[in-house]
């Protein structure tokens, strides 16, 4: 439960509430408010996850100046995007927009300042011939490593471990049974994952029907 409501999967956490005769957790609730602010980013509507971020908890930004910082240099790239698909397009809002929010935070850490810069080269070369440095600041898997870590920060500010019990007993499981095994002790080839299921596959198919029944996780 506390996976799935930790990692995004509000139908696919009703489910198990329902099938394990659990009562619902006020956490499935919250779920919709990362939804919103995972899909704005994931969508590049940057300035609407900040607002809906501040909505939630100010805090949660004005106490991380590193995912602040984050957040704001990928809505100049998202400007920047914008300018680099139309050639004869005006750079100036992405100019004064780095002036205004970005500039005034890079003297304050050596890596802010670089990112800053390597996000404004984009402005100067062409898109056809960016380096690979470069062109990863324009590939969408940038918008979802800035979505998952705005979605631990508010777990985080909430309360809630940043790992959910279920993934931690996961891996401490696994890390158990590598070392056993690495030290010659004698167990089953293929151990249950003690779900109350009658095989490996079985739990497996099980826990992925669970996790992917309704397409609303947060990690994708």
């Amino acid at each position: 439960m506390d996976y799935l409501i930790s990692e995004g999967y509000p139908g696919a956490a009703r489910n198990f509430a329902q099938e394990a005769q659990l009562k619902p957790s006020t956490g499935i609730e919250s779920i919709q408010e990362r939804l919103v602010i995972r899909n704005a980013i994931h969508s590049g509507d940057i300035q609407s996850a900040i607002l809906n971020i501040n909505e939630l908890n100010p805090q949660i930004l004005e106490q991380n100046s590193g995912l602040h910082f984050a957040l704001l240099r990928l809505q100049l790239i998202e400007l920047v995007r914008g300018c680099m698909s139309d050639p004869q397009s005006d750079i100036t809002s992405a100019l004064n927009f780095a002036t205004a929010h970005l500039a005034p935070k890079a003297p304050l850490n050596p890596e802010f300042l670089e990112d800053l810069e390597k996000t404004l080269a984009l402005l100067i070369f062409p898109a056809d011939s960016l380096t690979a440095p470069l062109a990863e600041l324009l590939d969408p898997a940038l918008r979802k490593s800035v979505a998952i870590q705005v979605n631990e920060a508010i777990l985080s500010y909430e309360g809630a471990r940043k790992e959910a019990r279920l993934r931690m007993l996961i891996q401490l499981r696994a890390w158990s049974e590598t070392h056993a095994r690495e030290g010659k002790r004698s167990i089953p080839a293929n151990l249950e994952l003690g779900l109350g299921l009658n095989t490996n596959r079985e739990s497996a198919h099980h826990l992925h029907h669970l996790l992917n029944g309704d397409d609303d996780g947060l990690v994708s």
